[in-house]
């Protein structure tokens, strides 16, 4: 198995400089990883680098809460893609989540579907399972994947658990298989990105990208 085509190779930190963002796509570079995942600051510098190169550049909306008005999200967007990011990672409103509020989930994501598809852009939606019951994690998987996302993503990497076998294994149950699915947040060894993958995942966000593809040679 080529793992390092199934990584998204990440650094989302806050403290995240010029320097180690110049860094991470040559080593998406070197390591053949589909794409590195940057803050917005970054995404112009990322897709100079990468310009000549497979590597996608990813970058997130509505990081890392989620909670950011709708019209916030859709501002991120239209500069992202203005930037140059070929993918757009955005984090679905928590909050209306745990409210039960299915019509502003609808209203969010049926907003920006037609700027993103419109550029023939690729979004995944982070749903943050980890701190979803069963129910909320297959009631967004209806709802996104009536809205036609690319992909549902796990976990942001920020809230206190991140992806999980039986996260993926639900989300790909209640999924099309026209709708990948990205697990993040806590993959840092090859045995377990490879369990992700055989569980259903498409892409895998890593910052242990390097150690992984390592392990998976030995």
């Amino acid at each position: 198995m080529n793992i390092a085509k199934y990584i998204d190779h990440t650094l989302l930190k806050p403290t995240a400089t010029s320097s180690q963002v110049e860094n991470l796509c040559k080593e998406a570079m070197e390591y053949g990883f589909a794409a590195v995942c940057v803050p917005p600051l970054y995404v112009k510098k990322a897709k100079a680098i990468l310009a000549e190169s497979e590597v996608k550049v990813a970058t997130v909306i509505g990081f890392p809460f989620g909670y950011s008005a709708i019209e916030a999200k859709v501002a991120e967007i239209v500069l992202a893609i203005i930037d140059g990011a070929d993918e757009l990672d955005m984090v679905v409103n928590i909050s209306a989540i745990k409210n039960s509020d299915w019509t502003f989930i609808a209203d969010e994501i049926n907003t920006v579907m037609p700027i993103i598809k419109n550029k023939n852009k690729v979004i995944k939606v982070i749903i943050e399972s980890g701190v979803l019951t069963d129910d909320e994690i297959i009631k967004c998987c209806d709802i996104y994947g009536a809205a036609g996302v690319d992909y549902v993503k796990t976990s942001t990497g920020y809230a206190e658990k991140g992806a999980s076998i039986h996260a993926v294994k639900l989300m790909r149950a209640h999924l099309a298989d026209s709708v990948k699915i990205k697990a993040s947040g806590g993959i840092k060894s090859y045995s377990f990105a490879k369990e992700m993958i055989n569980a259903g995942a498409n892409r895998l966000g890593c910052s242990s990208s390097i150690k992984i593809v390592e392990e998976s040679k030995e």
